[in-house]
């Protein structure tokens, strides 16, 4: 995992990994990953250090129009690449044995949808 963001790290390998069924499927692999103590952390903690990632490395209009009402802005995985950093493809690459490409291919679709489930009220979920 990667050291600065162990949760966005771990949400964005869940979202990542085959065979998930979506928020559901993530969700469940979380908290059994973790007991269910650990889900709202690894959610909400994972959620807010992607959105400052994003903001940080300029694609923050995208990660809040997730997190918003209203519709949401695909992401091209050149972009994910950029607002995701280095540090985390390296370390999603490597625990999910999937290249980067293949991560990106699957973020790029499944992210935007996820965020924008997990936030119905328009707002990252408080610890």
């Amino acid at each position: 995992m990667s050291d600065g963001f162990p949760s966005m790290t771990a949400l964005l390998g869940l979202l990542a990994v085959p065979g998930q069924a979506g928020l559901g499927g993530l969700l469940g692999n979380i908290g059994g990953a973790l007991g269910g103590a650990g889900v709202g952390n690894v959610l909400g903690g994972g959620l807010g250090q992607m959105v400052e990632s994003f903001r940080q490395n300029g694609h923050g209009a995208a990660a809040d129009s997730w997190v918003n009402h209203g519709p949401t802005h695909e992401i091209a995985s050149p972009q994910l690449r950029q607002a995701i950093g280095p540090d985390v493809m390296d370390a999603l690459s490597r625990q999910t044995g999937l290249s980067h490409d293949e991560l990106l291919s699957r973020l790029s679709r499944e992210l935007p949808s996820a965020v924008d489930r997990y936030t119905p009220d328009g707002r990252l979920p408080a610890l």
